[in-house]
C-alpha cells in the first residue's frame, strides 16, 4: 500500500549533526508543515525552516504545532523539546537527535561501577579546577574542594558589585522570602536546570543517572550544571541584585537568556557531556566526526555475552545447536 504524501527522506540523505541548526526558538507562532520545510506564522508572516537542518527545535510559550510538522521533524531525525519563554525552563521533549544509544549506554554502565562512577565524578570536578590534580581524591575531599570554591565565588562577586552576601539560604516553597540576590540565584539556577535539562534529552543521555548527584530524575541535569554556575547564574544574579530589580524573577530568566543567547553554552554543553560519558578523560577533544557517524547510524543490532554487536534483522536459527 502506498502512503500518502511526501516520502521522508533516506537516513544517508540526512545532514550530519555537526551540520545542523543546533536549535531553534519560536514562540507565538503556528509551526506546519510545507513539502520538507518546517513553516512558522504569525502576524508578521510565515517563515521556512528547512527540516533537515534541524538539531532541536524549541518550542516556547503560544506556540501551536501540527501532526504533520512533528512527522516531518521525526522523519528527519531531529527533536522538539517544550520550552519557557526564550528556552530558560525545560518541560518536555520528542526523539532526540541521536539514533545511537552509545552515551546512554556509556552513561548507565558508568554510574553502574564504583570505580567508573568515582573517575567520571572526578573528571567533574576537574573542570571546575583546571591546573589541579583531582585524581586520587576522595569524593569527600572533591566536595570541600568544590565548596570552597563557590564560597570563594560569590564573595567575588559580592566584592565586584557592591552586594552584602552572608550566605544561601532559600526556602523552595517561599521565593519571596530570602533576600535579592539569593531569589536572583534560584531564578537563575532554575534557567540553567532548564536549558541543561534541553541539552541531556536531546543528545540522548539520561537525566536521572547522576554521578556527583544522585537520587533524583535530574541528578545529571544538577551534575551538568553544576560546571556552568560561576561563569553565568552566580554572575547573573549579584547584577541582578545590585541593579536592585522590582520584577527578580522575570529580570533574572531574561539575564540568563541573554548570556546564553548566543549559543555558545549549548554548544560546549554538548561537548562536555560527550568528553565525560565517551572517555576516560575530560581534557581535550573528542572525535566529533567519530561520535557523529555512531549517532546517525540508525541500525539496530544484538548483544552478545562475548562482547560482540551483531547485526540484527537476522534469523540466526540456522547457527545454532538446541
Amino acid at each position: 500500500m502506498k502512503v500518502p504524501g511526501v516520502p521522508p527522506a533516506e537516513l544517508p540523505d540526512l545532514n550530519r549533526a555537526q551540520d545542523r541548526i543546533s536549535f531553534v526558538y519560536l514562540e507565538r507562532c503556528v509551526i506546519h508543515r510545507d513539502s520538507n520545510a518546517i513553516t512558522a506564522t504569525d502576524e508578521k508572516g510565515i517563515v521556512h525552516i528547512p527540516a533537515a537542518t534541524l538539531g532541536v527545535l524549541m518550542l516556547g510559550p503560544g506556540t501551536s504545532i501540527t501532526q504533520q510538522a512533528m512527522m516531518l521533524i521525526a522523519d528527519n531525525g531531529a527533536t522538539v523539546v517544550r520550552v519557557g519563554e526564550h528556552g530558560v525552563r525545560y518541560y518536555a521533549h520528542g526523539r532526540p537527535l541521536a539514533r545511537s544509544s552509545r552515551l546512554l549506554v556509556a552513561q548507565a554502565a558508568a554510574v553502574s561501577h564504583r570505580d567508573r562512577r568515582l573517575r567520571v565524578a572526578r573528571a567533574m570536578y576537574r573542570m571546575r579546577f583546571p591546573g589541579e590534580d583531582t585524581t586520587n581524591l576522595t569524593m569527600q575531599q572533591l566536595r570541600g574542594k568544590e565548596g570552597a570554591r563557590v564560597r570563594r565565588c560569590y564573595r567575588e562577586n559580592a566584592q565586584r558589585t557592591g552586594v552584602s552576601w552572608n550566605s544561601r539560604e532559600y526556602d523552595p516553597d517561599d521565593f519571596t522570602g530570602s533576600d535579592p540576590v539569593n531569589q536572583a540565584l534560584s531564578a537563575a539556577h532554575a534557567c540553567l536546570y532548564g536549558i541543561v535539562h534541553a541539552v541531556v534529552v536531546a543528545v540522548g543521555a539520561s537525566p536521572g543517572l547522576g554521578f556527583v548527584h544522585t537520587g533524583h530524575d535530574r541528578s545529571f541535569v544538577y551534575d551538568i550544571a553544576d560546571l556552568y554556575k560561576a561563569d553565568v547564574t552566580i554572575p547573573v544574579a549579584f547584577d541582578i541584585a545590585a541593579a536592585e530589580s522590582t520584577d527578580i524573577g522575570a529580570d533574572t530568566r531574561r539575564a540568563v537568556r541573554d548570556r546564553v543567547h548566543n549559543g555558545a553554552l549549548l554548544g560546549r554543553c554538548v561537548q562536555d557531556i560527550r568528553r565525560l560519558l565517551l572517555t576516560d578523560s575530560a581534557a581535550g577533544p573528542i572525535n566529533e566526526e567519530e561520535f557523529d557517524e555512531e549517532a546517525d547510524n540508525d541500525a539496530v543490532r544484538l548483544w552478545d555475552e562475548g562482547g560482540l554487536e551483531l547485526a540484527g534483522g537476522r534469523n540466526y536459527g540456522g547457527y545454532v545447536d538446541f
